[in-house]
């Protein structure tokens, strides 16, 4: 048995740090370590239960009420306000496209109105529930055009969506406008605030100029927040709140129509380990909402230091609402060498694409215990971009870039992206035969930069599937035929 989690400690010496502040993606880190303890511990004790049916694990269901409860006190909601617990924001917008949509049978052609900033979960949502997404643009400001939206909206709308924040530049859409202009056309409004919603109330409170956005703006009918980012609970929980039972109903799934137990599901999932709804529950009692305040504070005070900390040639693309920072540059270097150069010195930060016209940035998702580094982190980005500036920006060979351009990812086959994949140096062979992944990504990212979003969405897909690919007899399974 010791020999297996030997193992995991082994592999997981390749991943990235969870913990100390110094990745500024993926993960949240509040750099308390009991609060880590309490979260691991309850998982661990609540790994085996299953919320399929309420009535038979009745603790998950007062503790999903429980942190439901929070959530709804933390967001200005109503006395009638129900909401769920799911598996992450992914699954939260996917139900609450799917509510909006099942709310109104008898549209024919639904479809969903977003900025162009929304989370790319809402054209996941859109294309699994046969939804059409209009896109709109945002302004020079990368919030929402109310007017724009309200333009787009028809009667065959269902649902409206805004931001807090949007993920890409962190701040917050015009909500107040949306939602009014959604109800005034009898439409449902949803607030995306996976990423926000656990860290802009106690933003308010500590007299940050954030805009309004909660159940408190007359016309938003749900709202998405997760605690696995700044509720700083375990992988993976979200909660998807409604301010109405009516609002909710369609939400649920029940079906008889088998000769097993009637399936009666209130998310996307039906078996759903109770762990990470246990490990919320016991974050969000150790800490309550003096810890949540403490850690805002923390957390927007590493903001503000790096924001003031950032020198040319970079820049803040835009002064963020949130906890999120998007930093651009200018010619004389790369924001693909700057990540590169940072992960060398042990810090993830994420690279951005270029998008409708805008640079490819570098993206900071700052957590309650980077605050303790900010120093440390203000000099590896100083030492990171003066490297980049020594290198030159990441070059594209002309003809690779008018190669790249000039496909159409529909025309081709495996074979081709193989192919790709090689040339880009997304994958290649180790001296064993064995995949290996490419050290630095500056280049990669320049070539995928250019290709169009199609194009790259293609490449990516024959990536993953590259990337997935079984080990045959492994764990002491059964030998391969």
């Amino acid at each position: 048995m010791s020999s297996a989690l030997e193992r995991l400690r082994e592999l997981q010496a390749a991943d990235l740090p969870v913990h100390g502040g110094r990745t500024l993606a993926y993960v949240y880190d509040s750099g308390l370590a009991e609060v880590d303890r309490v979260g691991r511990e309850a998982v661990a004790a609540y790994a085996g239960s299953n919320g399929l049916d309420p009535t038979a694990f009745p603790s998950l269901l007062r503790m999903e009420n429980d942190v439901v409860g929070f959530a709804a006190d933390l967001l200005d909601a109503p006395p009638d306000a129900v909401g769920t617990v799911s598996s992450g924001g992914t699954e939260s917008v996917l139900l609450a496209v799917q509510s909006a949509r099942d709310s109104r049978p008898s549209v024919a052609h639904p479809n969903i109105v977003v900025p162009s900033t929304v989370h790319a979960a809402f054209h996941k949502a859109a294309h699994y529930f046969g939804v059409e997404l209009r896109s709109i643009p945002v302004g020079a400001d990368f919030r929402a055009d109310p007017a724009a939206m309200a333009a787009a909206t028809s009667d065959d709308t269902v649902l409206v969506v805004a931001s807090a924040p949007s993920y890409a530049h962190g701040v917050v859409d015009p909500v107040s406008a949306i939602a009014a202009q959604a109800a005034s056309r009898g439409v449902r409004c949803h607030v995306d605030a996976c990423i926000g919603g656990w860290v802009l109330p106690y933003a308010a409170r500590l007299d940050r100029d954030v805009p309004p956005w909660t159940f408190a703006v007359e016309g938003v009918t749900s709202i998405s927040v997760d605690l696995h980012k700044y509720g700083y609970a375990p992988k993976g929980t979200s909660v998807l709140l409604h301010r109405s039972p009516e609002l909710r109903r369609p939400q649920f799934f029940a079906s008889a129509a088998w000769p097993g137990y009637t399936m009666l599901n209130s998310t996307m999932q039906s078996t759903k380990s109770g762990g990470p709804l246990a490990g919320a529950w016991a974050v969000l009692q150790t800490l309550g909402d003096d810890g949540y305040l403490r850690l805002a504070r923390d957390v927007f005070a590493a903001v503000d230091r790096i924001v003031a900390g950032i020198a040319a040639p970079l820049r803040v693309v835009v002064p963020p609402d949130s906890t999120l920072v998007a930093l651009a540059t200018d010619d004389s270097c790369d924001p693909f060498t700057i990540c590169d150069e940072m992960a060398a010195r042990g810090w993830y930060v994420q690279p951005q694409m270029s998008y409708a016209g805008h640079p490819a940035t570098v993206h900071l998702s700052v957590s309650a215990a980077t605050l303790a580094s900010v120093d440390e982190f203000l000099a590896a980005l100083s030492e990171s971009v003066a490297a980049a500036v020594a290198a030159g920006p990441v070059a594209v060979d002309p003809d690779v870039a008018a190669y790249i351009e000039s496909l159409d990812p529909t025309t081709l086959t495996d074979a081709d992206f193989e192919g790709l994949l090689a040339a880009s140096g997304l994958v290649g062979a180790s001296a064993s035969g064995e995949l290996e992944l490419p050290g630095r990504m500056a280049e990669v990212n320049a070539m995928l930069d250019l290709a169009s979003p199609a194009m790259r969405e293609a490449l990516l897909v024959a990536f993953l599937d590259r990337l997935s690919r079984p080990v045959r007899g492994a764990a002491g399974g059964p030998a391969p035929l």
